[in-house]
């Protein structure tokens, strides 16, 4: 219980740092690239603790499955609580650019502040298990320079793995945009954590170039240009198909509907109640 005392005060100290870096750059619009970086700082510094608990405290502490997946959630619903819109995942930021929801450099400062904050929580959990606070985190940190990658097939699984589970998971954030944050969050948790976990023996299911980047890629097995493919391609290719699947078109490059009749965009865009109000009208 002490490695999970350790990683808890962990897991509250950058979910404090990122509230604090929230609270500090909400007050100006045109620095909220920086609620991006504190997002992935906290998405990665923490995914990279439940790693660490998945990898070594199964089997040198003693933890279950259970207790690894429900750190998972919890760890997952307290980000979606504490960054609320800033997702710290550049899928989501080029999707809001793709439906002409967001600019150029808007979008470009984001992504780059996503980028910064994972490698930043990357650096700073390689200090954290330096400082060897458990018997958990000194093999971690005997581990640390040759980790295990999470690409456990070959490119061509792996980029399929990426691409079904992203197309999955923003075909379903799509549909529910219009529900409230208290719907959204755990509902979202909950399927993220039910993703990683079934893709574990593939890809573990990043969904996110900047969380793939912290999490894997500095681990040895493939290069970087194998990593990029997988966990990039793979992740932005999903994103597109779950646009143009939701939508008939991409807004950004054309604007001509390859699926759905106005009819049917119409319905299915109408919410229940307003329909009803159309009928008393």
């Amino acid at each position: 219980m002490s490695g999970l005392n350790a990683s808890l005060g962990y897991f509250v100290s950058a979910a404090i740092f990122a509230a604090l870096v929230r609270a500090l750059f909400k007050k100006w619009p045109r620095l909220s690239f920086m609620l991006e970086f504190a997002s992935s700082f906290m998405l990665v510094a923490c995914l990279l603790e439940v790693q660490t608990i998945v990898e070594v405290g199964e089997w040198a502490g003693g933890l279950g499955p259970d207790v690894t997946l429900t750190v998972r959630f919890v760890v997952l619903l307290t980000h979606g609580i504490i960054c609320g819109s800033a997702s710290g995942n550049p899928t989501l930021v080029v999707l809001k650019f793709l439906q002409r929801e967001a600019t150029t450099l808007p979008t470009l400062l984001a992504v780059a502040a996503q980028f910064l904050g994972a490698h930043l929580a990357l650096l700073v959990a390689l200090y954290y298990w330096s400082l060897e606070l458990t018997d958990m985190h000194m093999i971690k940190n005997l581990m640390a320079r040759e980790c295990s990658s999470s690409l456990l097939v070959s490119l061509v699984q792996g980029f399929f793995t990426e691409c079904v589970c992203t197309l999955i998971f923003h075909l379903v954030l799509l549909n529910l945009r219009r529900r409230s944050a208290l719907i959204q969050v755990p509902l979202i948790a909950v399927l993220l954590t039910f993703l990683s976990h079934t893709a574990r023996g593939y890809t573990s299911a990043y969904m996110s170039p900047s969380l793939s980047y912290g999490l894997t890629f500095h681990c040895p097995g493939f290069t970087f240009t194998e990593y990029a493919v997988v966990y990039w391609l793979g992740s932005l290719t999903g994103m597109i198909l779950a646009l143009f699947l939701y939508m008939g078109h991409i807004p950004r490059i054309f604007s001509k509907n390859l699926l759905y009749s106005q009819k049917t965009r119409q319905k299915t865009r109408v919410p229940k109640g307003d329909k009803a109000e159309k009928k008393k009208q």
